[in-house]
């Protein structure tokens, strides 16, 4: 399992829309948060090893109504 955060842009007034859409429709989404900065929303992601990256964010969540822009995180080792 390889995990992602994915941070994203919406259009003004939309976040909320773009994270309830985001949770309830795609099963790969783990959390969404609001975030401030740049970005509005950081999703966390869990894909199964060997999924193309480029393609769950281009395919899944670039086409979410509303989303403007993604930047995403590509984690490596996870801490407790």
């Amino acid at each position: 399992m390889q995990t992602i955060f994915v941070m994203v842009k919406c259009e003004l007034g939309r976040a909320y829309d773009v994270a309830v859409k985001a949770v309830e429709e795609v099963e790969q989404v783990s959390e969404v948060h609001s975030i401030s900065g740049q970005y509005d929303l950081m999703m966390k992601c869990y894909l199964p090893d060997g999924q193309d990256i480029g393609h769950f964010v281009v395919n899944k969540l670039q086409t979410i109504t509303a989303v403007k822009d993604t930047f995403t995180l590509i984690t490596f080792k996870a801490f407790n």
